[in-house]
């Protein structure tokens, strides 16, 4: 099947729904590709809030610097001055759309306090945020007409002179490829955790995008910057919210001790997820925690506090280990939670690519640069989803429909049918991948040191050549899962490639990027971007630089 629309979103979370709602407004036939039903998106996963400078005490350049600082002075200030700015209306959007925020005792929006931010100015719904707003931006995609494509997944991109045009997609219900022609597409299709082990992500969030926006040409941005959350649950690595911190909950170690009062004596608990990660794997280390995890205590808050704010981590902890957190700590440690790299755009949305765009977590405006701040995330997909869906419609106003693709279509058939005849070898699918995520997490996770790094890229060739006999168990064609997880390794290894590319060549500790053997943050040498463009298969690809954009705010000692 061959279809025709204007702009394609690839990805239904909350970047890929703003974007399609705000393509349909500008007047574009819009359509959403998405492997799992919209409501099943990873933003979902997300608990503890948005933020905002709302308040009458707050101002958007407070929260900008936040961002800033956050960042390790890596973020683009005009983008991060954009993001502040448009923060206020895009949430009192969101609740006109119907999306019952937290009000406090004066029937004002509530805040919660986050990590690295100068107030509070985290507007929640308990500690489901994500779900709250993902459910109503789906209410309001069905209400505009908007075209999804659920249970789809994409394969290959379309190109046509130089010029992207839309994607080659598996109907997994029937396993037929079709190709879905486009004048623009936008990749918001998330993030790339599952190539680490443990990871807060869904087993989904396999970096397709990264790989099929890379492989068509368009460049990616500071791959290196991998955050890891300091609270994930032992055992599983689900994320316990940020949002707990938030409301007063302790870090403890083995001795009892609130730890974080010796790495950052200002914010305690609430300092930067890249400093708060750092040090609970010290104390680890060092022989203060528990069977390699350390403790978040939130006794003290009480009841009614957990059960009303926090309700989702209550049941959890219950569900998983067996932990009532109202009478005892929950174990936690640092887990791969977030990507901040990731395609190069504009504040628009725009790559380097004509008819490429992207936004959320697989897009690098960059607001986040080094390190993110708790729910700067949701944000970042609300305000540059709806930028670029409006700047997709616009460029597709001026492009005339594509009338090709069908060679395309043929070859990727031909590739799909050749993976699915491989005859068996041993090779499977998740025990190759369950070693690309343990060695990702040992050489290219918290810390990094130059032969760690150097042995984890022999590791990842290693990997692909084992990937050419990777056993595609299911021959069926009805929902044939066997086949997406073996295109879904393909992508996290180009994903595993560029994050050790940058890493090897980023010769400095900035933020999420610890690099042991150079400790200190070198901003004469490396205030800079890193840039990744491929050069086909099997060629390194090309590493280039692009200079962070200053604004108001020098960059300085970083301290919480």
């Amino acid at each position: 099947m061959i279809v025709d629309h204007d702009v394609i979103v690839l990805g239904a979370g909350l970047a890929g729904m703003r974007a399609g709602l705000e393509a349909a407004r500008a007047g574009a036939n819009v359509a959403i590709i998405t492997k799992v039903h919209p409501i099943r998106s990873h933003s979902s996963a997300a608990q503890g809030g948005i933020n905002a400078a709302i308040a009458e005490d707050d101002t958007w350049e407070s929260h900008a610097f936040d961002t800033v600082k956050g960042s390790d002075y890596l973020a683009d200030q005009d983008a991060v001055e954009i993001m502040a700015r448009e923060a206020p209306a895009d949430i009192i959007e969101f609740e006109h759309m119907g999306v019952i925020f937290y009000r406090n005792e004066d029937g004002k929006l509530g805040r919660r306090a986050f990590g690295g931010a100068s107030l509070a100015r985290t507007y929640f719904v308990g500690d489901i945020t994500g779900q709250a707003l993902l459910v109503t931006l789906y209410d309001q995609i069905l209400k505009a007409g908007v075209k999804v494509y659920e249970e789809w997944f994409a394969t290959a991109v379309h190109m046509e002179d130089g010029a992207c045009r839309g994607l080659v997609a598996l109907e997994m219900i029937t396993g037929e490829l079709h190709l879905l022609r486009a004048k623009a597409v936008i990749f918001a299709s998330g993030g790339l955790g599952r190539l680490y082990e443990p990871s807060t992500n869904a087993l989904i969030c396999t970096g397709d995008g990264y790989s099929l926006a890379y492989r068509a040409g368009a460049p990616l941005m500071d791959m290196a910057m991998v955050q890891y959350h300091p609270t994930t649950l032992a055992g599983s690595g689900f994320l316990m919210t940020e949002a707990a911190r938030g409301e007063g909950a302790y870090l403890l170690n083995s001795e009892g001790e609130r730890f974080m009062k010796k790495y950052a004596p200002n914010k305690m608990e609430l300092a930067a997820r890249d400093v708060t990660s750092r040090a609970e794997a010290t104390e680890i280390a060092e022989g203060r925690g528990i069977d390699g995890n350390v403790l978040l205590d939130l006794r003290h808050l009480g009841p009614d506090v957990i059960l009303k704010k926090l309700p989702q981590i209550h049941e959890m902890a219950l569900d998983y280990l067996g932990i009532d957190m109202i009478k005892e700590p929950v174990p936690v440690r640092p887990g791969m939670h977030y990507q901040m790299g990731g395609i190069k755009t504009d504040v628009d949305g725009a790559t380097r690519v004509p008819g490429i765009y992207a936004a959320g977590e697989v897009a690098c405006v960059s607001v986040h640069g080094g390190n993110r701040l708790g729910a700067n995330s949701l944000l970042d997909t609300i305000v540059f989803g709806r930028r670029s869906g409006r700047k997709a419609a616009e460029y597709a106003r001026t492009v005339t429909a594509s009338g090709g693709g069908e060679d395309l279509l043929r070859r990727e058939k031909e590739r799909l049918d050749e993976l699915m005849s491989r005859p068996y070898t041993g090779e499977t699918c998740a025990g190759l991948r369950l070693e690309l995520a343990t060695m990702m997490d040992e050489k290219v996770g918290l810390y990094r040191s130059d032969a760690g790094l150097k042995e984890a890229l022999q590791a990842l060739h290693g990997f692909r050549g084992r990937y050419a006999n990777v056993w595609v168990g299911d021959k069926g064609r009805v929902f044939n899962q066997a086949l997406t997880f073996v295109l879904e390794l393909g992508f996290l290894l180009d994903c595993g490639e560029t994050i050790i590319r940058d890493a090897m060549h980023r010769k400095e500790s900035r933020g999420a990027h610890t690099h042991v053997d150079y400790p200190e943050r070198n901003d004469r040498e490396w205030l800079k971007h890193t840039v990744l463009t491929h050069r086909g298969e099997g060629q390194e690809p090309e590493m280039s630089y692009a200079p962070v954009t200053i604004t108001q705010w020098q960059p300085e000692v970083r301290t919480y």
